[in-house]
């Protein structure tokens, strides 16, 4: 059998959740996970409309808590020592109200700065999503692909060890798609763990080193990529979505 219920075996653990439970007005959204993620990997995680991914993300981001268990990132818990937890993290929301007004430079000097961080790092983050020529053009204004790549460039700001991104390829036209994809690849083979929701079973299977599938709140599928494609053959991810969750045509699904 390729793959399990969440027992994937890690090197060099980076993340982990240890009966992880979560619940709005007594109803169950995460039940009592276990999930270990190492260093250096690209991990996404897939699943129907509520399966849990986002709000996975947000716990591990810190911006919401468990109802009970623990989520620890390098050994640290973010109820003992918040600084040093969010140090750790670069996090893409799936959605952000950007300030009226502000540049891409602005807003992203704006976000290096909270990170300790100068001018120069920001307009070489710039660079990097390609935004470097944007000019007096302030982000509200932008299509939906620019502001994804703004809010992908803030979470590579500080280079940190565990990268989050809630549907980042959401608006990308098919060249940054690309781009995208290099990027993440390259912050994986520095070191940094990437770990992503996605409803493009393409995207998971071409970045993705591991896929976790989410449903009711819940692992029901933990492995690797390539073993995954081994055990379900030419097909790929679009079988096992079907498989699991008894959908057809997976790959186009919407987000949770």
């Amino acid at each position: 059998m390729c793959c399990g219920r969440g027992g994937e075996v890690v090197a060099e653990e980076l993340v982990r959740f240890n009966s992880v439970h979560k619940a709005y007005n007594n109803i169950t959204v995460i039940e009592a996970m276990n999930l270990s993620i190492g260093r250096g990997s690209a991990v996404a995680l897939c699943g129907g409309n509520g399966a849990g991914k986002s709000t996975l993300l947000r716990m591990l981001a810190g911006i919401m808590l468990p109802t009970s268990g623990s989520i620890t990132v390098d050994g640290i818990l973010w109820k003992e020592n918040r600084k040093a937890y969010a140090e750790k993290i670069g996090y893409m929301p799936d959605d952000y109200r950007f300030s009226a007004g502000l540049t891409a430079m602005e807003t992203m000097t704006f976000w290096a700065k909270l990170r300790g961080l100068g001018k120069e790092r920001a307009a070489e983050v710039l660079t990097l999503v390609g935004l470097s020529n944007t000019g007096k053009k302030p982000v509200t204004s932008f299509s939906k692909g620019m502001r994804q790549r703004v809010l992908f460039g803030q979470a590579l700001l500080a280079k940190p060890p565990l990268i989050l991104m809630d549907e980042p390829t959401n608006g990308l036209d098919p060249y940054w798609m690309e781009s995208f994809v290099s990027l993440v690849r390259g912050a994986a083979a520095s070191g940094s763990t990437v770990l992503f929701s996605t409803h493009q079973l393409p995207i998971a299977e071409t970045l993705a080193d591991r896929i976790v599938f989410l449903k009711d709140g819940g692992i029901v599928l933990d492995g690797n990529t390539a073993d995954i494609r081994s055990a379900y053959g030419s097909d790929g991810l679009h079988e096992v979505f079907g498989e699991l969750f008894g959908l057809a045509g997976a790959g186009n699904r919407g987000k949770s």
